[in-house]
Order: structure tokens, then sequence, then C-alpha cells
């Protein structure tokens, strides 16, 4: 008897965030994990650790595996007792071949389900702007493929009757055949001034959508350099979207941002850019680590009533000093009595969420800004633990000792570089792959910069915008002889965000 276990599941249009939650229970489940080109690689994010990640997709002509290999190897994972999740782009269900894979697995005696997904069909048109029936414009639609079989004797498609419904026929996979699409339908009564839509990699953001007419579209996907995988709307709702375009239209829609913070911290950065049409490059240039001891820290936890206040200046100084409060089995108690300070929004927010309150947070965002706060609140005297990086800026330190307290600084992290190589972004810029490099801290500069020569550097960075959190880190890539063209007001990742958005609407306009 055959223990494993098969899911034949769509992935969604490429957007992640369209994935259902069934289809992600399932990754988190599988031990296997056997997907498509079209099936958005960030979803192996959710792969359980140890689960095997197997790519079977095919790229137009080029194709790694044939159909027949794969439902042999979907088999013999499951039968290995193995569960496995077969993970299709869009919906197994509707061209994607997922009826020849259940057979096969029915044959095979091995227990399977269908995850159904959002298929391109409908979602790429959806982001297009182009809604597939319209009370005005039509009342049905047809999805149709664009590759049908080619070794049948009769082809299926009935051109003479697409030609009597007058609804909206939606082709996938069809930029290959798009002049016999376009002859077959003229030759069958469509008006050439039909329009049409050729939407590519619908969904993501780096969405490109061609419109035209049937007697023009062949001509406008040569100009405008339109390549599979592209989708094909034929129908007057196309003409709705003009007023409909929602997705191309958002501020940061079309950039690539690359991302050089931590990669623990890089996601909900990442999550913020995606919500703004943006394209993400996860490349972080700092890591997290434990510093070389904690015995300072140790010591500064045991005797922590004694202190008066406890200054965090980082989520990550909060991250570190609390994990090891618990592993030296004491708990919140231990900090009744002292007042907390933390260095900006997104440090008090973590602060918080261990449910304590924080006392001071400066309306500026910086250590200067914190001597200035506390100042007020009459420094002298008082004893002060500062918990951060093992390397890191001088100024509260310095200036609390200057006014008269007294202050303990206990590394809780450090910082270092990620064994990563810079091949891969060393291409990406080449290619003019790379809008923006986003810096959220002095490190992250610095780390960037020493993957680089210098004259390397200066030609990478040719016609990239370069986006810093706040004045400390600017000024570290000025340094660096790195021109710095966007910096917010409030030195916060949402900030940050909106002030990018407000760069290229700026630049938009003196177009």
């Amino acid at each position: 008897m055959i223990n494993g276990k098969v899911y034949l599941a769509g992935a969604g249009p490429g957007d992640p965030g369209l994935i259902t939650v069934k289809c992600l229970e399932a990754l988190k489940e599988a031990d296997v994990i056997i997907y498509d080109f079209l099936a958005n690689s960030r979803l192996l994010e959710y792969a359980k650790p140890g689960a095997e990640t197997i790519y079977v997709g095919k790229k137009g002509n080029q194709k790694t595996i044939s159909q027949e290999e794969i439902n042999k190897l979907i088999i013999k994972m499951a039968a290995k007792g193995k569960i496995v999740v077969r993970l299709k782009g869009g919906d197994p269900f509707i061209f994607g071949r997922g009826g020849e894979e259940a057979e096969e697995l029915v044959n095979a005696g091995i227990a399977f389900e269908i995850i159904p997904g959002v298929t391109s069909a409908t979602a790429a048109p959806a982001y297009a702007g182009i809604p597939l029936t319209h009370r005005d414009l039509a009342s049905s639609v047809t999805f149709i493929t664009g590759q049908e079989n080619p070794l049948k004797e009769r082809p299926n498609i009935a051109w003479d009757r697409l030609s009597t419904g007058r609804g909206t026929l939606v082709f996938l996979m069809g930029w290959k055949n798009l002049p016999l699409i376009t002859s077959k339908l003229l030759e069958n009564g469509w008006s050439p001034a039909t329009p049409v839509a050729l939407i590519r990699w619908g969904t993501m953001t780096k969405q490109k959508c061609v419109e035209g007419r049937l007697d023009n579209i062949i001509a406008l996907s040569s100009q405008m350099d339109i390549k599979p995988p592209v989708l094909t709307v034929v129908g007057e709702v196309v003409s709705l979207r003009e007023k409909l375009n929602w997705f191309e239209t958002k501020p940061l829609f079309g950039k690539r941002i690359l991302v050089t913070r931590a990669l623990e911290q890089a996601g909900e950065f990442s999550k913020l850019l995606e919500k703004n049409g943006a394209e993400p490059l996860t490349f972080p240039t700092i890591k997290t680590v434990a510093p070389p001891s904690f015995a300072p820290l140790d010591k500064a936890i045991k005797k922590i009533s004694s202190y008066d206040w406890a200054i965090f200046t980082s989520v990550n100084g909060v991250k570190y000093f609390f994990e090891r409060l618990y592993k030296l089995d004491k708990d919140l108690r231990e900090l009744k009595g002292v007042r907390i300070c933390a260095i900006g929004p997104m440090t008090e927010k973590a602060i918080k969420k261990l449910g304590i309150k924080v006392d001071l947070t400066p309306r500026e965002y910086r250590a200067e800004a914190i001597i200035e706060a506390l100042g007020k609140r009459k420094i002298k005297g008082k004893k002060f633990l500062l918990a951060r990086a093992l390397e890191a800026r001088e100024v509260i330190p310095v200036e609390i000792k200057r006014l008269g307290g007294r202050i303990d600084v206990v590394p809780s992290y450090k910082t270092v570089k990620p064994s990563k190589e810079a091949g891969e972004l060393k291409g990406l810029f080449r290619e003019g792959g790379v809008d923006i490099v986003t810096f959220t801290s002095a490190s992250t500069v610095t780390n960037f910069v020493s993957m680089f020569k210098k004259a390397e550097l200066s030609e990478l960075l040719k016609g990239v915008n370069i986006a810093c959190i706040g004045p400390i880190t600017a000024d570290t890539a000025k340094e660096y002889g790195i021109k710095v063209d966007i910096m917010p007001k409030d030195y916060t990742i949402p900030a940050l965000t909106d002030a990018m958005a407000g760069y290229f609407k700026d630049s938009a306009k003196n177009l």
C-alpha cells in the first residue's frame, strides 16, 4: 500500500499574495515540492526545513523535462511515502495538464487532492483593469488555449462559433500563435477594429500591457517587444482599461528596488514595496549574530533593577536583549522601576509588543535627539543601560557622561557581512535591472561598498537612484562618493517608501 499523497495545487497567477490558504498549508506540509516556471519561486519560502524542491518548468521552447517524465517523478516521490505538492502556475485544471497528472495518479493507486488556484485567465485582465464581463459590453467570456495540441488530426477550436456570441475571448499561452488567432477571428467575421490587449507577466510588478486592435496588434506586439508569458484578451471590454487601470498606476510600479537590510528584517520592507507596485530585490549586506561574549550583557541583566533608564536604539537590540533575559530564567518583572527609551517608532513597537510601556521616544530618530530629550529629564546622577550592536556610534555614551550620568554600554549583538557573492548583483546592475538601491543603516552602506572596486562601483551605479533612511546613513554613503537622491523626513521604512514614491511622482511631472 502506498502511503504517500499528492496535492495538485494551483500557485496562482504570479502575485504571491494570490495564493490560497489551502495551497499555503499544503506547501508547509510537503516533503517534496515539484514546481513550474509560472509558479512564483518566492512561494518556496513557505516550505518546511528539509523539504526537497524540484524545478520542472518549461519556458517557451526550452524544456527541462517532458510531461511524461514529470508524471513519473510525481509517482516515484509519492511511492516513497512522501507528501508531494505539484505546484502549478494558475489553476491546475485550466490548461495546466492537471487532469492528465490526476489520471496517472489514479492508475498508480496514489491518493491525491486538487487545490484550485486563481487562474491568470481572470487575474491578469483584472490587474490590467479589464473586466471580462460587463453589463453593457459583454455577457459571456470564453477561455481558449493558444497552444492547442499540434498532433490533433482536427482542431477543437470552432472559430466560426466564436463569432456568434460576441462576448470576451481570453487566449492563454497564445503569443506564438498570435498571427493565427487574429487571422482566424478576422476570417470569421470579427471586426478589424475589435479591441485587443496583450498582458505579459500579469499580476506581477513587471506586468506589461499593450492595447491595440485585431488589425494592428501583431505590429504593436513587435514594436513593444512583447514576449511570453502572454495572455490575450479580445473584445469591447478592453476599451475600459484606460479608465480602470489601477495596478500599473501604483506609485512605484515596475521599479526594481534593491533591499540591502538584514534578511530577517527585509520581509516587511519588501511587502511594503510590493504594495506600492515595486519589485523588491533582496540582497542583504548585513547579518545580525550574537556578540563574541554575552558576559557583559548577562552581568547588566542580573543587576537591571539598579538602572534608572534602559535605552534601545534598534529592533535588533530589543530582540537580543529580551532573548537573553529569558535565557537567564528571568522575565519582564525584572524591569520594574526602570524607564525605557526607544530611538524610533519601530523600536518602540517592538518593545510594546512585549507588553512594556515606552517612556520616551524622541521626535527625531537619531542618537542626538535621545540626548536632547533625556537632557530635559535631568541626566546628572542617573544610571543608564545601553544594549546595542558591538560597533556603533559613541554619541549617546559620550554625551551622557558629559552631562553627569553613568552608563553601561553592553553589546547584545553584532553585525557582520553575509558570505554572499556579488556576481549576481553585478549582473543585475549591468543589465540595467536596478532602479533604486536602499540603505537602512551605515553598515549596509559600508558592506555594500566593500563588495566592489571603487571604479567598478561608480560604473555600476550610473543611472541608479540611491535612497537612505536618514542622515547618518546618507553621510556614510557620501563619504564613499555615492550621491544620495532620496531621504525621508522621518527615518522609518514607511517614510522611506513614501519618499521614493514622491521622488518618482515629481520626476514624472518634470518630464
